[in-house]
């Protein structure tokens, strides 16, 4: 299903939707699409009324030329919410869908039930950003299949890696089939990511959950990001990367479900 809004098409599904359940909202990372939370989409079906949604720039969202900002991705966020009358959620991130949570606890408190923050930072320091203008222009230069390998090592520790070629031949034809436009747009938001210090008025309870293995946003940021929220809960998960709500699929849904309550 898709719903216009904020300019752009915005492609969405919903599980689980019964009258009275609260709802999740599930935002996924760079470089995928609403099927990475399928399994977990699932493990909430039962209790919750689940909305999934690709993010503009990726999947069946549109995907106009960037840069993009969080400003404007809160208000693809806020105008899917209005447009199906979702008054409240809980919401869950990962990666850069994490992100996007901080900003829209910020910008939106009274939309916001509890929020989950997966695998992800509160600032993109200056040589991070010279980092991501290196993976834009090798996006657009060579197209995203150039990302893919690169991308699976770091999202998914080795053991893992080696022992589910079908999971990483899933989540590598999501990274090849990112539009670049979309991966650029993302990035450039990233680049200008910033707000620790801000993260003290966030009021919601919160969950922040990151990987112990993972090198991309490693545990050390989530310690960042649950000290500066009042009263945050923080869960390392062993044996686990960037993406750990699949590495790690059984831990991840039971920490949510426990806290979701």
């Amino acid at each position: 299903m898709k719903i216009e809004t904020n300019g752009i098409d915005i492609h969405y599904e919903i599980s689980g939707q019964a009258p009275g359940r609260p709802w999740v909202t599930l935002a996924h990372s760079l470089a995928t699409d609403l099927t990475l939370w399928d399994g977990v989409a699932a493990a909430l079906a039962s209790r919750f009324n689940v909305l999934r949604y690709d993010a503009r720039g990726h999947g069946r969202s549109d995907a106009p030329a960037g840069p993009y900002d969080f400003p404007t991705l809160v208000g693809d966020l806020v105008g899917l919410l209005d447009a199906l009358r979702i008054e409240r959620t809980h919401f869950v991130g990962l990666s850069m869908g994490g992100m996007l949570g901080q900003h829209f606890a910020l910008a939106a408190p009274g939309r916001l039930d509890k929020l989950v923050l997966v695998s992800t930072s509160s600032r993109t320091p200056p040589e991070g950003r010279a980092l991501w203008d290196e993976r834009i222009a090798v996006a657009r230069g060579q197209g995203m299949q150039a990302h893919v390998e690169a991308t699976l090592a770091r999202w998914f520790t080795a053991p893992y890696r080696a022992a589910h070629p079908e999971v990483m031949a899933r989540i590598g034809a999501l990274i090849a089939a990112t539009p670049a436009a979309g991966f650029a747009g993302w990035g450039a938001a990233i680049c200008s990511l910033d707000v620790t210090a801000q993260l003290g008025a966030i009021k919601a309870p919160t969950l922040v959950v990151g990987g112990a293995d993972d090198p991309g946003t490693p545990p050390a940021l989530s310690r960042t990001i649950a000290a500066a929220i009042p009263g945050a809960r923080l869960a390392i998960v062993p044996q686990a990367s960037h993406q750990l709500v699949i590495e790690q699929a059984e831990i991840f849904n039971r920490l949510l479900l426990d806290f979701l309550g």
